[in-house]
């Protein structure tokens, strides 16, 4: 199927996960993760409608955004280095991946230097999973006031990725955890943070189901990749 055919039915499947959840479908964004495709391939998707593109790695998004449609809108969902900050925040609407403090003092430094305000989700570690990044969930409560109160930073909510399950609904408490979270985050410290990023090709539908405003899918959207052996 062509990435004009697989968006359309990206797009249904999350309209119909929101309806079924009583979510409104316009409450959530598709980000097309684009990582190791070609930019005629981000083109090609840039012409069946899809505006927002994810990268996760640095290099590959600085290289590809300037052979890409203009006026698309670019986030950073992989791990952030805080050597690449400077280059990173000009470029990027939203960073998913703020996954530490010493990277968020880095962001606000920066993005005071650069003149500019940084959006970012924060990136929580619900399942404790030690092969990825981000924040406890106790965390991240006991320090987000110092994050909320950096004056170049704009937390716009939380982020995660949680441990691959062949049965999606496997994943659900742990998205159901992230919004719980938000919900806590926002009620203590009175700071709107609408967005949850969460879900990806093989469990977007239920990451729609408990909340997710972003659901981050790129095979469903440009196939299977082909990783170097």
């Amino acid at each position: 199927m062509s990435i004009a055919d697989n968006l359309a039915r990206v797009r249904a499947a999350i309209s119909a996960a929101a309806r079924d959840s009583g979510r409104d479908p316009d409450t959530v964004r598709l980000v097309a993760v684009s990582k190791t495709w070609p930019a005629a391939d981000v083109a090609e998707a840039a012409a069946a409608g899809q505006t927002v593109f994810g990268e996760n790695r640095v290099q590959e998004l600085l290289g590809k955004i300037p052979e890409s449609p203009e006026g698309l809108e670019w986030h950073l969902i992989g791990h952030l280095q805080g050597n690449k900050v400077r280059k990173v925040l000009p470029v990027c609407a939203l960073l998913h991946s703020l996954d530490s403090l010493e990277l968020a003092r880095q962001i606000d430094r920066i993005a005071g230097e650069l003149g500019m305000r940084a959006r970012l989700l924060v990136q929580v570690n619900v399942a404790g999973d030690d092969a990825k990044y981000g924040f406890s969930p106790a965390a991240l409560e006991e320090c987000f006031d110092e994050i909320a109160a950096m004056p170049r930073l704009e937390p716009c909510g939380l982020m995660t990725v949680p441990p691959y399950e062949d049965d999606p609904e496997a994943v659900r408490p742990h998205f159901a955890a992230l919004r719980r979270l938000r919900d806590r985050l926002q009620q203590a410290h009175g700071l709107p943070l609408p967005e949850l990023s969460m879900g990806m090709s093989h469990d977007y539908p239920v990451a729609v189901a408990e909340g997710a405003t972003l659901v981050r899918v790129g095979t469903s959207v440009f196939g299977r990749r082909d990783y170097p052996a």
